[in-house]
């Protein structure tokens, strides 16, 4: 099992499965996106993003036109992740979001932040609860329409890039992943993975 960056041609897929978890599509980018892989298999076990907002008076769809340049006027947003549910429960999520993490280092972030209601899922990791009013203002924003959307729960958090941790046992897990998954389709649509559009209710569907 590894994570990657995602691929032009994976948009449909990435697209349906978004949206099947009932996930954040708001300013789709494949590119933005990285994929678990199963190595044998080549099946695709999950996904995340992280996503750039301008804190100046250009609009964050502007900032997204690179996912780059980590500067002052810039902040890393870590959303729409999601993971298979035949692959839940095996550190897939976890290693989306520790790659993620490690991008938005790599692109000159050192804080990273995530607006969502599966806050106790992301504290393992060593994120952290901050006020609503210490955000930059198009975070507050975005917020805002989170939660008149598709995560009503959602809450403001946010981690120092050099202080993210990975639990051994998720790093096992994730080790042992193909081991221990359930058996599903090879086929890509959302309802041979199990998948259940009208009851999925994780907003970081991260099958806990």
């Amino acid at each position: 099992m590894y994570v990657r960056d995602a691929k032009n041609r994976e948009e449909v897929w990435l697209l349906d499965h978004i949206e099947a978890m009932g996930l954040d599509e708001t300013a789709f980018r494949s590119r933005d996106y990285v994929v678990a892989v199963d190595e044998a298999s080549g099946e695709k076990a999950g996904f995340g993003r992280i996503r750039i907002h301008k804190t100046d008076d250009t609009t964050s769809a502007d900032a997204d036109s690179d996912r780059a340049g980590g500067r002052a006027n810039n902040v890393c947003e870590l959303t729409s992740i999601g993971v298979l549910e035949g692959w839940r429960e095996q550190g897939v999520g976890a290693h989306v979001v520790e790659r993620l993490v490690e991008y938005a280092g790599d692109e000159g972030f050192d804080t990273v932040y995530a607006l969502t209601g599966e806050g106790a899922y992301l504290a393992q990791f060593g994120f952290e609860r901050v006020e609503e009013s210490e955000l930059p203002a198009v975070l507050r924003n975005r917020l805002e329409d989170k939660r008149d959307g598709v995560d009503p729960d959602a809450v403001p958090l946010t981690i120092d890039v050099d202080r993210f941790r990975m639990p051994d046992r998720l790093r096992e897990a994730f080790k042992r992943a193909p081991e221990g998954r359930e058996d599903v389709s090879n086929d890509e649509s959302a309802e041979d993975f199990g998948i259940d559009t009208e009851s999925a209710t994780y907003k970081y569907d991260t099958g806990r």
